[in-house]
């Protein structure tokens, strides 16, 4: 088994291609004619989007979109660079939601939390 690729469910694939980009530097690998689903150049593992309604087709009993008005799902996608501060303030400037200040952990990581625009939890977090 290997692990491939990890896709968000989003209103708007464009939108969160064109965040992604503005917030982590990300650059887009592949996106479908029809915008609902893409993927972007992270390296091994494949980060990809996907429009809500096309996790509808693909799940008749429905899911739970993804919201800011409501509390992160109980998952996280996590950075690694090596200045968690700079890249929390360039994510915040790029249109995140700051959740949690970057943070020194007793085990000496520095780690900050963020929620992009549809909501997604966001660990920024440096090196181990």
């Amino acid at each position: 088994m290997k692990f491939s690729y990890t896709i968000l469910y989003v209103k708007d694939v464009t939108q969160a291609i064109a965040f992604y980009e503005r917030a982590f530097g990300l650059k887009q690998r592949f996106i479908d004619e029809s915008k609902q689903y893409a993927e972007m150049d992270t390296g091994g593992t494949a980060l990809a989007f996907a429009t809500n309604e096309f996790a509808n087709s693909n799940l008749p009993q429905g899911f739970q979109e993804n919201s800011l008005s409501k509390l992160p799902a109980g998952i996280e996608i996590g950075f690694v660079t090596e200045d968690v501060a700079a890249a929390f303030a360039q994510a915040v400037t790029a249109g995140a939601v700051a959740v949690v200040a970057p943070t020194v952990k007793p085990w000496g990581q520095t780690v900050g939390y963020i929620r992009d625009l549809d909501g997604i939890l966001i660990e920024l977090g440096s090196p181990i």
